[in-house]
């Protein structure tokens, strides 16, 4: 399984990734990868208005778009558009950030599972 990941480069700008999740067959249950121990959970809302501009994740965090979705750009002006249904593994929590944006006013729901250092 691949997930979208943004990191910062050696050049303190953020970047895309991929991070690719092993999985293996589970039996009648299909496929699993292996546990993953995580911090804790936050449930946000953010309204169709959300427009920040460059900033770093706070933290390592996989974010889960649950309705709605967010624009990404990282700094060297790439773009990518995650609906729902959709994640991502924010771990730029150093240099310029990246910026992110609600996509055509509409409001999202996510849950952010924040991960251990």
């Amino acid at each position: 399984m691949k997930i979208l990941r943004i990191y910062t480069g050696d050049d303190g700008e953020s970047h895309f990734g991929e991070l690719d999740v092993e999985l293996k067959a589970a039996g009648d249950v299909g496929t699993l990868s292996k546990l993953y121990p995580v911090k804790g959970i936050i449930f946000r809302e953010t309204p169709g208005t959300y427009d920040l501009d460059f900033h770093n994740a706070p933290r390592r965090q996989l974010v889960i778009n649950l309705r709605g979705g967010v624009e990404i750009v990282v700094g060297d002006g790439s773009r990518r558009r995650i609906g729902p249904g959709e994640m991502f593994l924010a771990e730029d929590t150093s240099g310029r950030g990246h910026i992110s944006r609600a996509i055509d006013q509409q409001p999202r729901t996510s849950v952010f599972v924040t991960l251990d250092d």
